[in-house]
């Protein structure tokens, strides 16, 4: 009898388990990564948490205290979830004095003939690959949001 109360016992732990592949970030854990990045923000004002890898797409959460570089990733599309803050993306155009930073990686100072978008709290962004895109955020704000980046190869 012991045996057949320790199998099922056994069989709904089991049951319970998550399944390979699954996992889930709460509200209340996103919202944390803001106090918990912003002591670790580097010279160029950005600190990033990775999340997970999941075979063709990663995620991460990133703040940022400052304006980052204009950006073309050749085959990656990027989703960015808002989380708190606010910044002006710039989308669309050509990436200024463009360099290959890494492999199908793309930077530059600036982007000339992008639209502006302002974004904030609760806003989904995607950005698909080939398209180039940058972060401005305006002295003494802030923005932090969760990006996952997804692999068109």
């Amino acid at each position: 009898m012991k045996f057949l109360a320790l199998f099922i016992a056994s069989a709904a732990w089991l049951a319970a388990a998550d399944p390979a592949g699954f996992a889930q970030w709460k509200a209340a854990e996103l919202k944390s990564y803001e106090k918990k990045l912003a002591p670790k923000v580097d010279a160029k004002k950005i600190a990033s948490q990775p999340l997970g890898s999941y075979g063709n797409h990663t995620l991460s959460v990133i703040h940022r205290e400052g304006s980052g570089e204009a950006e073309l990733h050749e085959t990656q599309g990027d989703i960015i979830i808002v989380e708190s803050g606010e910044a002006t993306l710039i989308v669309g155009g050509t990436v200024v004095d463009a360099k290959t930073t890494a492999p199908h990686e793309v930077r530059g100072p600036s982007i000339k003939d992008g639209v502006r978008k302002q974004i904030g709290p609760g806003d989904i962004v995607h950005i698909a690959a080939q398209t180039p895109h940058q972060l401005m955020v305006p002295a003494g704000k802030q923005v932090t949001y969760a990006i996952v980046k997804v692999s068109a190869e």
